[in-house]
């Protein structure tokens, strides 16, 4: 189940660039065309390499056009979880809930069972990872809800991260898929701005264009770089590795957006830490 060290290296910093980007879009007056100029810098940018990417075959399509479509109702769910609750909690609870969810799905698709050690750190990283989400005291109607909706995220990031997973596989030319996949991730947001925000698109990229087109190029990088170590490495452990960038989030939520830290989350990232030297051990 462990990873190879430029494998690793890689996805921390993908890791690094996701909860930077995640940052911004909590941070953002609108959220949700911060999204869409976030997902718009990847097509533009994705437009531009067009010419040294291959073509896709046509039995690449149903795993591209699947993807698009849930990236779009993730940005979507993602987008209304913070409107309920703090980036140190929604971002860790969505993003826990993935490695189980892969794993399993990996074990029926493409018959990759971990070890017993492996499981063991999958679990010790998704758990940890979910724990830094809890609040003590009574939870009103806004966590519950920050919480149902950071669920079903986790669901839709386990759902992408599988669908790609195998479709970048499939390619034969993983490059070119992360190309494909830049430009058509876009789309769909963009045609809903452009029909339902029509009068906001321009007064707010005069204001915000830096931070959402920073923003998109971290989330493209991330992207690009955990499809690149799917295609090479065991899905459940690029997954689990991955997400630890709830630690990364943690850290901006705490420093830059003025977020408390308990004890227990102390404690959650020491797990996390721990989960994963023990996924590395466990190849």
């Amino acid at each position: 189940m462990g990873l190879q060290l430029h494998l690793v290296i890689l996805i921390l910093f993908a890791a690094l660039a996701h909860a930077s980007w995640n940052a911004i879009a909590k941070s953002s007056g609108d959220r949700f065309l911060t999204a869409t100029v976030n997902l718009g810098t990847g097509t533009l940018f994705g437009i531009f390499l067009i010419p040294f990417a291959q073509f896709p075959d046509p039995d690449l399509w149903p795993y591209l056009i699947a993807s698009v479509a849930i990236h779009a109702l993730y940005h979507i769910l993602l987008i209304n979880a913070y409107r309920f609750g703090d980036l140190s909690q929604v971002y860790p609870l969505a993003r826990g809930t993935a490695p189980l969810v892969v794993t399993v799905l990996a074990m029926v698709i493409e018959h990759e069972i971990p070890n017993l050690y492996g499981f063991i750190a999958i679990a010790m990283i998704s758990l940890g990872i979910a724990s830094m989400s809890i609040k003590r005291g009574i939870a009103g109607t806004d966590h519950w809800k920050s919480v149902v909706l950071a669920l079903m995220t986790g669901l839709l990031i386990a759902s992408y991260t599988l669908v790609d997973g195998l479709g970048a596989r499939r390619s034969g030319a993983v490059f070119s898929y992360i190309i494909w996949l830049m430009v058509l991730e876009g789309i769909p947001l963009t045609i809903w701005a452009l029909l339902r925000r029509s009068n906001s698109i321009m007064p707010f990229i005069r204001v915000e264009w830096k931070r959402a087109v920073i923003g998109g190029l971290l989330a493209k990088f991330a992207y690009g770089s955990v499809l690149y170590a799917l295609s090479l490495g065991a899905m459940a452990s690029v997954t689990a590795m991955r997400e630890t960038s709830v630690l990364f989030a943690t850290l901006i939520g705490v420093v830059f957006l003025g977020e408390k830290i308990s004890k227990q989350r102390i404690v959650s990232a020491i797990v996390i830490v721990c989960g994963v030297v023990l996924l590395q051990l466990a190849g």
